[in-house]
């Protein structure tokens, strides 16, 4: 069939595209986006919030190295949606919100799921927002946000359809434009690198999310030149956790400013050395400074840049690789490192008395090839700095937007891209509230997920946050439910390890199971 309606045009056209899963929530506005998703061979996960859909569609790009696709309708559908389109924004994550959208709005008033301006809406969360007025508009608009995945910093579009237009009788989409990649490179500049990290006294290498996929060669290049290393939370898992020159991902722990400022060549790559990444105004560097990133924005956003170079990580990993050739061992000594790190390790079990060793349990009886997603909870706030990563790139959190309730729905989608390999979410009993529904999208799908329940009874972070600032704690409270009970009764699996030795049995059952299994863990567990 060369002619058919555009809505199911655009299912083939995805398909094509290499798209097989699509995330969303019929409805009467975008029913016709649904007509082709079957005979395109699509597979499509129903969430239960539009919410939902989106960190869904997230949590599979950032576990298939796809863009994730979700389909909302006109109005609320839309709005639902802008919080995970927010959270891809901030952690560079490829997301597609296809949405449909009223004809006219101008004239007529008070249409179903009107509002006054959807695409400015979705603008302010996404890369770019547009309205497709044509049939070519759609095609080229799917295929610019493609080719743009492809070639810039990774960051969520938002295509808006009219209704009028997706039932519209359209001819086929064209052919996949060839396979796009950025290969920005600079040798010049590559050459002024190379030089002052193999001639640097003390030289340290800052490497963060840009830098997954990259990890050989960004490790080759720190033990070539001797230098010590951080990595970001994003970035955990590219450097070797038993490296004795490696810091961790301690960047935002006291004492690291110090250290930063104590080596003379400061080499950041593929980091946006945000505020979610150091908490303090300034990183401390007091030697030269060379950035590298994809995101020309990046360079300029901290003071006194030495050098800077626009460009992909990777690639500029693997021509440094063959440039750098030092002679002379740098300053740096494995036992200042074990210090350093030990002392970090004392900090947290001081701020959060018994969960190291609870979080320290968990890892252990975690599969090295598990991919994680957590959500805003001091249990993944201690992890981030304690728990080594064989892998990067498979421990996920909504950084920068710090969206509450991200990690369920974002696992499932993980979960539906990982078939057969163990996805676990590790969320507060707060936090999971915000998204609990989409435990019962979880169990339709019959996926192994291990969704490991933080359960201190308060807002605890914010509780701790208000009495250091002399505010007496209100509101941190709430009267949670029966969480075991309602695991259950979305026809989940529900644990409660009585002590830590029952940690492992509990993650082991989970991972064999043929639904999700909710494992709800306290601190009393650590007395």
């Amino acid at each position: 069939m060369t002619i058919r309606p555009l809505g199911a045009q655009i299912s083939h056209m995805l398909k094509d595209r290499g798209i097989d899963v699509i995330f969303g929530i019929p409805g009467v506005h975008n029913q016709e986006m649904y007509r082709g998703i079957e005979e395109a061979g699509i597979t499509h996960v129903l969430a239960r919030h539009e919410q939902g859909a989106g960190f869904m569609a997230d949590g599979y790009a950032r576990a298939s190295n796809k863009p994730g696709v979700c389909y909302v309708i006109t109005g609320p559908g839309v709005l639902n949606a802008l919080t995970p389109m927010g959270q891809a924004y901030s952690d560079s994550v490829p997301v597609l919100m296809l949405a449909s959208c009223l004809d006219e709005i101008v004239f007529e008033k008070g249409q179903l799921h009107q509002m006054r301006d959807q695409e400015g809406a979705a603008e302010s969360v996404t890369d770019w927002s547009v309205t497709a007025r044509t049939v070519d508009a759609v095609y080229g608009l799917i295929d610019f946000a493609f080719t743009e995945f492809a070639t810039k910093r990774k960051r969520p579009k938002a295509i808006h359809v009219p209704i009028k237009l997706l039932e519209a009788e359209s001819s086929m989409p064209p052919n996949a434009v060839p396979e796009r990649n950025c290969k920005t490179d600079d040798t010049l500049v590559i050459g002024d690198i190379a030089d002052l990290l193999q001639n640097a006294e003390r030289p340290l290498i800052i490497a963060g999310g840009g830098c997954v996929g990259a990890d050989e060669a960004l490790r080759i290049v720190t033990q070539v030149t001797g230098a010590a290393s951080f990595s970001t939370y994003a970035g955990r898992g590219v450097f070797a956790h038993d490296d004795p020159l490696h810091f961790g991902s301690n960047l935002s722990r006291a004492g690291s400013q110090v250290i930063i400022g104590q080596a003379d060549v400061v080499f950041a790559i593929g980091t946006e050395l945000a505020e979610v990444d150091i908490w303090r105004s300034e990183l401390g560097h007091t030697g030269t400074f060379i950035r590298v990133d994809i995101d020309p924005e990046m360079l300029t956003s901290r003071p006194r840049t030495d050098v800077a170079l626009c460009a992909d990580a990777s690639i500029t990993l693997i021509a440094l690789m063959d440039k750098i050739h030092r002679e002379v061992p740098t300053k740096w000594t494995a036992a200042e490192v074990v210090q350093a790190r030990s002392g970090w390790r004392l900090e947290i079990e001081v701020e959060r008395p018994g969960l190291p060793l609870i979080i320290d349990t968990v890892r252990a009886a975690m599969p090295d090839n598990a991919m994680i997603y957590s959500d805003m909870t001091g249990f993944a706030y201690a992890a981030q700095d304690i728990w080594p990563m064989k892998h990067a790139g498979h421990w996920h959190h909504p950084f920068g937007f710090g969206t509450l309730g991200y990690a369920l729905p974002a696992s499932i989608g993980g979960a539906v891209a990982r078939k057969d390999r163990p996805t676990v979410c590790i969320i507060g009993d707060y936090g999971l509230q915000y998204t609990i529904a989409e435990l019962g999208t979880a169990v339709e799908l019959g996926l192994p997920l291990a969704i490991i329940l933080w359960d201190n009874g308060k807002l605890g972070e914010i509780e701790n946050s208000m009495i250091s600032a002399q505010i007496p704690p209100n509101a941190v409270i709430q009267r949670n439910p029966d969480f075991l009970a309602l695991a259950r009764a979305y026809g989940a699996l529900a644990a409660q390890p009585a002590t830590l030795s029952d940690i492992a049995p509990a993650l082991d059952a989970a991972f064999k199971a043929n639904v999700p299994t909710l494992i709800r863990l306290t601190p009393e567990l650590a007395t």
